[in-house]
């Protein structure tokens, strides 16, 4: 079984907006249905659980009715950081799943996720036993120790830029976020940077560009622009 586990618990404070920016509306549909739809459209994801932030999930619950995402069987509450609600999240799907089915940690406001992403990722955790949606760095990255200037530049060729989906085991998620209380690691800011963190080497599957992650009014003009174009026929 694959299930994926969409983080939704976030307020969206760098937005500046008066509700939480996954649930903004881009064209009469919320930020949030968009990305739950790529899971609900993909044959090979057998359950949704959303961890949602407090006081939102009946909300929610009417979104998945009004627009038909019938895979959603939970709606979680979040937890004081993104590691904690990731933990919340998979503390519910233990109840119903096996240690050995895959979970595909995903952000709510990466709702341009494709399905070649989401298969990607599900064929290199079975492979390797986790697997990072993740792109080639592809611009010019220089070091900065004042925020003002640099006189360093990092090799780009041996970065890459993470995403989501994340993709691991639930048995060995599990572990592993016991294992990071254990450890006092309660802050990291991925399950990528959680699993180096205690020592794991991570496996990259493949992204896209335009897996964007919408954390301003400036990514929400961007993901506008990509819902209304396509692929030119002549580009391979």
């Amino acid at each position: 079984m694959n299930i994926a586990l969409i983080i939704a618990g976030g307020s969206g404070e760098r937005m500046h907006q008066n509700i939480p920016k996954q649930f903004l509306s881009v064209n009469d549909r919320p930020i949030i249905v968009y990305t739950l739809e790529a899971f609900q459209n993909h044959p090979s994801i057998h359950d949704i659980v959303v961890v949602c932030l407090e006081g939102w999930d009946i909300i929610l619950s009417s979104y998945c009715k009004q627009f038909s995402i019938t895979k959603v069987t939970s709606i979680v509450a979040g937890g004081d950081t993104g590691q904690a609600s990731i933990y919340n999240g998979l503390l519910d799907i233990a109840k119903r799943y096996q240690n050995n089915d895959i979970v595909l940690i995903h952000d709510a406001i990466r709702p341009m996720v494709s399905a070649d992403i989401i298969s990607d990722c599900i064929r290199v955790c079975a492979e390797y036993g986790n697997a990072i949606t993740a792109v080639p760095c592809n611009t010019a990255m220089l070091r900065t120790n004042d925020s003002l200037s640099s006189s360093e530049i990092v090799i780009r060729d041996n970065l890459r830029a993470t995403q989501t989906p994340q993709a691991v085991p639930l048995g060995k998620l599990l572990q592993y976020h016991s294992e990071a209380l254990i450890q006092g690691i309660t802050k990291s800011v991925a399950t990528c940077t959680m699993l180096i963190e205690l020592g794991h080497d991570v496996y990259f599957s493949a992204g896209s560009e335009k897996n964007i992650k919408i954390t301003t009014v400036e990514d929400i003009d961007i993901f506008k622009a990509l819902l209304c174009t396509s692929r030119m026929d002549w580009l391979k």
